[in-house]
Order: C-alpha cells, then structure tokens, then sequence
C-alpha cells in the first residue's frame, strides 16, 4: 500500500468509528494509534514521530484561551437556575402576548437575550419549554410552532456570543475570540429576524396557530409591567456589555482589556450577582453549577486530546495535503468550496456534537480555507451558523430531546392536558430548520453580515507608492558616499541621479 492512499482509509476509518456509537473521545485514540503503528510498521514515519504525541498534547492543554471554557460554563450554569429566565419569559409574555404570535415573539427576544448571557443550549430550552409551553398550550397556540420556536431560540444560543462555540472556532482557527465575536452580531441579529418575519407571517396567513392572549391574563400592566421587563433586562445589559465588552466583543469597542479568560473570570462574578439579586443564590446552586462545568470542561478536554491523537497520525501520512487536493480542486472557487463544506458539516451535525466537529473536522477545513483567500472569522462564523442545526436535527437533535423530556414532565404533573406526540416535536423544527439553513445560505453569499462589524485592515496599493530619491542639496555630501565612492567633479544633476540609480540597483 502506498502512504497517499492510507489519508483516506483513516478518514473512512474515523466517520465508522463515530458512526458505531462509542464515545469519540476514545474512539479517536484508538483510531489514532492503531493507524500510527500501522504507519510505523510500513516505515511511513519513524517511531520518533509518535514520541512527540505527549509532549503535542501538553503543549495544546496549556493553551490560557482553553480556560474561557469552564469559566464561561459555569456563568451559564448560573444564570440557568438563578430564575433570570422564568423572570423575563413572564414579563415578556404579558407584554407581547396581547398580539397575535406575542408568545412567540417573547420566546425568541428571551432566547436571544438568555444565549448571549448563559451560552448553553440545555438549560435554556428546558428553562422556556418549562414555562411557556403550558402557557401556549392553554391560549391555543398550534403545537407544532410551540415546540418548533422553543426549540429554535433555545439553540440560538450556540452562535450568540459569547458562545463556546465560538471560542474554540477561535482557538482552532488562530483568530482572536473578539473578532469572531464581533463577527458573530451581524448573523445572530439576522437570525432573530428571520424567526420574528416568519411569526409575523404565520400570524397573517393562519391566526388560529398563533393567537392573541386576552387582556384580562395579565397580572401586571402599564409602568409596572415595564418594570418587570426592565428588572431583567438592564442587568441583563450590564453583564453583556462588562463581559464581552471587556475583551472587545461588541461593535464598535476597538480596544480589549481582558483576554477571555479574564473576561469569563469576570462573568461568573456577575452571574454571582444576578443570582444574590433573584434570591436564589445558595450552596446548592453554586454545587449544581460547579457539577456541569466539570463534566462539560472533562468532556471537552477528552475530546481535544482525542483529535490531537488522530491528527497528528493523519498530517503523518500527509492526510492535508490529500484534503487540500481534494476541496481546492472544486468548482466555483470559494463558494464552491463553502456550499461544499456546509453540506457536508450540516450531514456530520446529523451524528456529531459540535465540539467534536470543531476539534476533528475544522484543523483538515481551516488550512485550506485560508490558503483559498477566505476569511477566517467569516469562515469560522459560517461553520458556527450551520453547527446551530446540529441540535434540531429530527430526530437526532438534542433540543428535541431536551423538549420531549419537558414535555413528558409536564403531563405528568398534569399542568398540560394530553401528551405532547413525538411527530408534533419533529414535524414542528423542520421549518426552524429550513430557516437556519437559509441563514447560512445568506452569510455565504453575503459576508458583509459578519465582516461589517470588524476592524479594517489598512490596504496598501504598493503599484501606487512613490520613492522620490533626494537631490544633491537636500542630502549633504557625506550621506551620499556609497561603497566609497563619491560625486563626480562636474557631473550634472541627471547624470548624478542614473548613476545613484546604478548603483542601487547593483
């Protein structure tokens, strides 16, 4: 067998292997070492070439920006429970739920809100279907866009910021965690519209799935009602605008005063805070919230080390250059390369978590995509659109699962009248899906959605720079000597000049 054919083989080997069911992590190790020896065995790379697989890993857990994670986890797993969300999904719902789709609308403004302050999908779809489903059920709401749009905002929070996600986009792809940030705003904006333009449509073509709560429904109204909402709101802001502010995440902040990790570290003080404010912070929530992070931050960690395995085996046998030869061989230049890659990440989602994705799959993506001219945060922002899918998948995604849990739950405790069918959940994501996948449709086509909010490079054009040489009065006689030699007796200003130009030149 010949080493150029082998890259592939392990590429086949790695998409089985996930497919079997068996935890990545370890599945990649095996696969990883297995292949190595095999390669050693066949004289492909010497055994020294594996001696330096500790010394790799080591080198990739010592990376500071891998710490955001755990940080920027347990703030999300804070807030999760602080009762932020029940506060805000409440007010919101009596002040919109008046008009026809208000329900829907309070769900994807809270969604938006939640995911750019918790960062995690579960608690936030759990903490929305636990308290809006009822409520939408009771006032008529259609059952399939109930579960749909739960669903949905709950798993937008994987592209706002400050989402994990992105942090490790930034981490694999070598950009700076601000700028995919800021990258980040233009699609979640776009994203939050296109979920509000398709309520607003469903309440025009069919009311009777979106109705209007009655007035009498409310426990709050006027000034007081505006308070509620503001009461979770402006600290809300205030944690947004410290966190991701502090380390130049928002539009239009040029300058970072804090590296991620000190910008999480700052985070958990806040959502710390937010909790003493609601009356929930205690012992058992700090524990719960500790409890998540570990497994989160183990699980990630066992992941990383896991791809770091099976890579570097595979850019042993010169697997990047045969994925190189392979997507740049595309037709259509970069967009034919990012429809393709989309396509294929939006089938992996099928099957994989996106941390999985981002540490196996984007190291053979990034290099070529960068030396095709494509922007790496705009690449990185582009693959984070398509991963949001990842969770509505039916009948694999997790947020489906999440909401069948909840859905279990609530009859159970009888604060919904009959069950919640299985097809109503996966029927209900498809057309949330259809408009996640539009979303990357557009960002593709249109880049500015995420370049607009970055810093310009200054460009300079060198075909229009001027390199005027001094004459002989500006420039004194010493500064004019060159290997020696000096001006002529005699020599006119033209001939001096071709003849500095000569000697440059040699």
């Amino acid at each position: 067998m010949q080493m150029e054919n082998f890259a592939p083989i392990m590429f086949a080997g790695l998409v089985l292997t996930m497919l079997i069911g068996f935890p990545v992590a370890f599945s990649l190790s095996f696969l990883g070492l297995a292949c190595g020896l095999f390669a050693i065995s066949m004289d492909w790379f010497p055994v020294s070439f594996m001696s330096n697989l500790p010394l790799n890993i080591f080198g990739i857990l010592s990376n500071d920006l891998l710490l955001a994670i755990p940080f920027f986890t347990f703030m999300g797993a804070i807030l999760e429970k602080c009762g932020l969300a029940e506060d805000m999904l409440d007010s919101m719902g009596q002040l919109f739920g008046t008009v026809r789709g208000g329900l829907g609308y309070s769900v994807i403004i809270v969604g938006f809100i939640l995911g750019a302050i918790t960062g995690t999908v579960a608690g936030q779809v759990i903490a929305m279907a636990l308290i809006s489903l009822p409520v939408m059920i009771r006032y008529g709401y259609n059952m399939r866009y109930a579960t749909g749009v739960l669903a949905a905002s709950g798993t937008i929070t994987q592209l706002v910021p400050p989402s994990l996600v992105l942090v490790v986009m930034a981490d694999q792809l070598g950009r700076s965690v601000g700028d995919m940030y800021k990258g980040a705003w233009g699609p979640s904006i776009l994203q939050v519209a296109i979920f509000a333009l398709y309520t607003f449509g469903l309440s025009i073509i069919k009311p009777e799935h979106v109705p209007g709560i009655p007035k009498e429904a409310r426990t709050a109204d006027g000034f007081h009602l505006w308070m509620k909402c503001l009461r979770g709101i402006i600290p809300s802001a205030f944690l947004i605008f410290a966190v991701l502010g502090s380390m130049g995440g928002l539009p239009g902040i040029d300058t970072a005063i804090a590296t991620p990790t000190e910008a999480g570290a700052m985070g958990c003080v806040g959502a710390l805070i937010l909790a003493a404010i609601h009356q929930r912070l205690d012992r058992q929530l700090i524990w719960d919230a500790m409890n998540s992070t570990m497994r989160l931050t183990a699980m990630v960690v066992f992941i990383l080390i896991g791809s770091r395995v099976f890579s570097m085996v595979f850019q042993g046998v010169d697997g990047a250059k045969w994925v190189e030869h392979l997507l740049t061989g595309l037709p259509g230049g970069q967009v034919g390369f990012l429809v393709v890659v989309n396509i294929f990440i939006f089938f992996l989602a099928f099957f994989l978590d996106f941390f999985e994705i981002a540490f196996i799959i984007l190291p053979m993506l990034g290099p070529v995509a960068d030396k095709m001219g494509i922007d790496m945060v705009w690449f990185g922002v582009l693959l984070c659109v398509n991963m949001q899918t990842s969770f509505m998948h039916p009948p694999f995604g997790f947020a489906l699962f999440y909401l069948r849990g909840i859905a279990d739950t609530l009859f159970k405790e009888g604060r919904i009248e009959k069950p919640v069918k299985s097809n109503d959940i996966y029927m209900g994501a498809i057309p949330w899906v259809i408009m996640q996948l539009i979303l990357v449709v557009i960002v593709i086509f249109v880049p500015e959605t995420v370049t607009m909010f970055l810093d310009k490079e200054e460009k300079v054009d060198l075909d229009k720079v001027v390199i005027e040489m001094p004459t002989e009065q500006e420039v004194p006689e010493a500064e004019l000597k060159l290997d020696g030699v000096k001006p002529s007796a005699g020599e006119s200003a033209a001939e001096e000049q071709k003849r500095m130009e000569d000697l440059f030149k040699k």
